[in-house]
């Protein structure tokens, strides 16, 4: 049984690597015809591999490795620059919320399997580790965010948020995003490599596509050096706890302070919480 599995982990990696590669190429090089060729070796090389098996268990690597290609192919569809605008806030909706429904949809109506899902609770109560760890998010956040943002001028990718109006869109698009990647990265992409994968590489590949994301979003500059083990962690998180509900909620909270940040990187003397 053992042997059986390390065979099936060996001939899932590749695939797996190359449709999480395709990531950097749509987000951060922002070569569609490179991700587009990833996408199609890495679905290619699983379909492949799956035909040599002799006898079929499991689930399919070559569908669920489709299923992350079809919600990449979906955000890639739109740019990512952050836009307050009507026109861009609808253009974030329907992309990232098809990225998350279409394949939930395909894996449940089409393959009717249940690969993906959202346990928002577990039943069990948050311990000292849990709430110490969230007063630890916002007092981290509190002090390394002011420094990265103000000091590498990344704050400029998001635009001024000057009028109360301006203010709300961005605390409402800055929440939004912040579940979204919950849902995509870690229950849905994160999900589908470990039904093939060994948790620690499932962990380190959903990282890729993550950071990815979030490089075009606007964390760029040094920001990997935030973003790779913020998303680690995260994944880690997520295993531990098995909760939707709790990951999302320090992404919110470290959101929180992203938001704080903005503004008041935009607005000097608006939020004097920080010490930058």
């Amino acid at each position: 049984m053992a042997e059986a599995r390390r065979i099936d982990t060996r001939a899932a990696i590749v695939p797996a690597a190359l449709i999480c590669a395709a990531a950097p190429a749509f987000f951060v090089l922002q070569v569609a015809w490179a991700g587009w060729l990833l996408i199609a070796a890495g679905v290619g090389t699983a379909a492949l591999r799956e035909r040599r098996r002799i006898t079929a268990s499991g689930p399919s690597l070559t569908r669920d490795l489709g299923l992350i290609a079809l919600g990449m192919l979906i955000v890639s569809s739109i740019p990512l620059a952050a836009e307050l605008d009507n026109g861009a806030m609808l253009r974030f909706t329907f992309a990232l919320g098809g990225a998350v429904a279409v394949p939930y949809l395909v894996s449940r109506f089409l393959f009717r399997d249940r690969a993906t899902r959202f346990p928002w609770r577990t039943g069990e109560k948050w311990g000292r580790l849990h709430w110490g760890w969230l007063a630890a998010v916002l007092v981290l956040g509190w002090l390394i965010l002011p420094f990265y943002f103000i000091t590498s001028g990344v704050y400029m990718n998001w635009p001024v948020v000057d009028t109360p109006e301006l203010i709300g869109r961005l605390f409402v698009g800055v929440g939004a995003v912040g579940i979204w990647d919950e849902l995509f990265f870690i229950c849905t992409v994160f999900t589908l490599l470990r039904r093939h994968l060994p948790d620690g590489i499932a962990n380190i590949l959903q990282m890729v596509v993550f950071v990815s994301f979030l490089w075009e979003l606007g964390y760029q500059a040094w920001g990997p050096v935030l973003t790779i083990p913020f998303a680690l962690l995260q994944g880690v998180i997520f295993m531990r706890t098995h909760s939707l509900g709790y990951v999302v909620t320090v992404h919110l909270l470290f959101d929180a302070v992203v938001f704080s940040v903005l503004v008041h990187a935009h607005n000097p003397g608006m939020i004097p919480i920080f010490l930058l």
